[in-house]
Order: C-alpha cells, then sequence, then structure tokens
C-alpha cells in the first residue's frame, strides 16, 4: 500500500512538478527512445539530424545519433544545469529497459544511452 501512495506522489509530481518545456522534452525523448525498439534499428553513424526536434520554446534539441539520443541546452548553461537535466533525464527513464544509462558526453551535451 505504502508503495502504490508513493508511486503515485511521484508521477503527480512528475505530471505537475515539471515544467512545460520538460514535458514536451520527455514526449520528445520517449518519442526516440520507443522508435529505436519499432522502427530504427538505428539512427545511423552521422546521426538524424534530419529528425531533430526542438522544444517549441526553443529551449531543447534533441538529435539521434546512432542508437544514442543527444540532449541540448540551447542557451547558455552552467554545469549545473546540465547535471540537473541529467538527474531529471535518468530519473524518468529509471526502470526503462530501453535505455541504459543517461550521462553527461565530453562535448558537454546529455546522451541518452539505448544501445544494445
Amino acid at each position: 500500500m505504502k508503495n502504490k501512495i508513493l508511486l503515485s506522489s511521484i508521477y503527480l509530481f512528475l505530471i505537475f512538478g515539471c515544467s512545460p518545456s520538460k514535458s514536451e522534452l520527455f514526449k520528445e525523448t520517449d518519442s526516440f527512445v520507443e522508435s529505436l525498439q519499432t522502427t530504427y534499428e538505428s539512427y545511423g553513424m552521422l546521426g538524424g539530424s534530419e529528425y531533430t526536434k526542438t522544444t517549441s520554446d526553443g529551449l531543447y534539441t534533441i538529435t539521434p545519433i546512432g542508437r544514442l539520443i543527444n540532449v541540448k541546452i540551447q542557451k547558455v548553461a552552467e554545469n549545473g544545469e546540465y547535471e540537473d537535466l541529467k538527474q531529471d533525464l535518468k530519473d524518468h527513464y529509471q526502470g526503462n529497459t530501453k535505455v541504459n544509462d543517461v550521462y553527461i558526453c565530453q562535448a558537454g551535451t546529455i546522451m541518452i544511452d539505448c544501445r544494445n
């Protein structure tokens, strides 16, 4: 019973606690994660730049590269902002077997790893 209450609280937080931009970001990244299971084996070594999505407020750009999904903040961002975004995405994909890891890559952007 406590687990159901905790789980319900987490879902409510995610629904109401996320900014509209992050909700849209999660929707777009979810779409790419799912497409790597259903539609595409990979977006290719050079990436799927023709598939790049930008949130409606222009804050995030999402680009698939192979079986990775790159998320970039489209403003001058402090390291802490990328750390926060990484943690938000890790929390969002926690328990999702389609996602192996979420990390900050050396280029300074976030990668969602969906490699087999």
